[in-house]
This record gives structure tokens, C-alpha cells and sequence, in this order.
């Protein structure tokens, strides 16, 4: 192959954004002649290579807009010791059905059980397998919302969340709300429901959402809206940290 058609096909492929291409088709012409594949072999090749790292980059492009606060695989998981309720549910919901059905899961209990761990790990599964996935902190996204509300955008963020396949609030329940945050935060959840998925990390029991909300007919009906055909997670267990103390207090 002389140098003018080799300038041609880097120039054109960096113009049709084909970077793999760009890299390997040298080595796929090579690789082809001496198998004496034919043209239409060596293009499914080069075009197979190129869709590959497209679909790639594109996972890797979800994890990162997805805003997990740290990369916490399902892998990473100590099985032994989760809760009980956790270590029984957590094969089937790692099949990610849920998502297909839009339920959501609610992860209940005290503080250091893996709730976060086992709502990262899932989110990160969903980015790899396609899906469109946001994780944020409830108070986060509070924020997010009175901030939209304010500046009359909210409506252009209820139209992007509610695209999302998969959106993780974590820390339920760690900061109470007035009765604008209340509503705000009740209209927005309550626009995914019974179509896209919802995960919910929360320190406290249903009955003790009162607390946060302050309105006991928001929070019956926000607790309707959530639990319908949703995934109800006993997380109370021994602590992670706490047990990972007593390990370096023992050594």
C-alpha cells in the first residue's frame, strides 16, 4: 500500500471519526491476506473492531456521567457478611430484572451494612449493560431541585430525570426537609413511578419517614408510590467499618 493511500484512509477516517479503524486496519489487511479472506471478510472485520470499542466507550462514557462516588463492583462484595435478607435477594437482583420492569428497591437499614456498596455495584452493572443510570444524594439532589425550581428549569429536569433507566438516591433520610423540599422531592420521585427503577438507601424504617418529611399524608403516599411491586431490603446487620476496626485494632 503506497503512502498516498495510506494518508487517504487516516485523513478520511479521522474526518468519519473512526479511530479503531484508523488503528487496525493495517494489521486486519495483513491478517486477511494471509488467510486469503476476501474483501467483504477484511470490511466486517475492521467494522466489527470499530463497533466493539464504540460500544466500549460508551459503557465506560455511562459510568462516568452516572456520577458513582467510587467504582464498587458487585465482585468487591463480602457475601458472608451481609444481612441475611441481603445475601438471599442480591442473586436475583443482580440478574437486573428489575430494571426491565421498572421496579424499584428500597435498601432499609443501620448505618455500614453494604447498603451503598450493593446500590453502586447494581448501577454499574446497568451502565454495562446499556443502560442509562444517575446516582446522587438525596440531599444532592434537593439541591438540584430547589436550585431548578428557583431559576424555572425544574420542568427541563423532570424531563431528564425521568429518563434515566436507573436512578440511585442514597442516603435516605440523613437530613429532614421543609414543606417545599418535601413536595418537590415527592414530585419528582413520583414521576418514574411504575415505569423506570429507583434505588433507595435509607437508615431509617418506613415508619420513621415521617420525620423527614414532616407531613404524614406526603409520606404515606410517597412510601404507596415507592413500595409497589418494589424490592423491600432488610439491610440491618453488623457493621463493615465497625468489623473492619476490630481487624486493625487486632492486629
Amino acid at each position: 500500500m503506497n503512502n498516498q493511500i495510506k494518508e487517504q484512509i487516516i485523513s478520511l477516517s479521522k474526518e468519519l471519526r473512526l479511530p479503531m479503524f484508523r488503528r487496525e486496519y493495517e494489521q486486519t489487511a495483513m491478517a486477511a491476506a494471509k488467510e486469503h479472506a476476501d474483501y467483504e471478510t477484511f470490511l466486517l472485520r475492521l467494522m466489527e473492531k470499530e463497533y466493539e470499542t464504540r460500544i466500549e466507550n460508551r459503557k465506560k462514557s455511562q459510568i462516568r456521567q452516572a456520577g458513582f462516588p467510587s467504582r464498587m463492583y458487585l465482585h468487591d462484595l463480602e457475601r458472608e457478611y451481609l444481612p441475611t435478607d441481603a445475601a438471599q435477594k442480591l442473586p436475583m437482583l443482580e440478574r437486573l430484572d428489575f430494571v426491565k420492569s421498572g421496579q424499584n428497591i428500597i435498601l432499609a437499614g443501620n448505618p455500614g451494612t453494604g447498603k451503598t456498596h450493593i446500590a453502586t455495584a447494581l448501577g454499574l452493572k446497568a451502565c454495562m449493560q446499556g443502560y442509562k443510570v444517575l446516582f446522587t444524594s438525596v440531599h444532592r439532589l434537593l439541591t438540584q431541585l430547589r436550585e431548578s425550581h428557583s431559576q424555572r428549569l425544574l420542568h427541563q429536569m423532570e424531563m431528564k430525570f425521568e429518563k434515566y433507566d436507573l436512578v440511585i438516591c442514597d442516603e435516605f433520610g440523613y437530613i429532614s426537609f421543609d414543606k417545599e423540599g418535601a413536595e418537590l422531592l415527592f414530585n419528582h420521585l413520583s414521576i418514574r413511578t411504575g415505569r423506570k427503577s429507583t434505588i433507595i438507601t435509607t437508615n431509617l424504617g418506613f415508619d420513621r419517614w415521617e420525620e423527614i418529611f414532616g407531613d404524614p399524608v406526603l409520606t404515606a403516599a410517597l412510601v404507596d408510590r415507592l413500595t409497589h411491586k418494589a424490592h423491600l431490603v432488610n439491610m440491618n446487620g453488623e457493621s463493615y467499618r465497625l468489623r473492619e476496626t476490630r481487624k486493625i485494632l487486632q492486629k
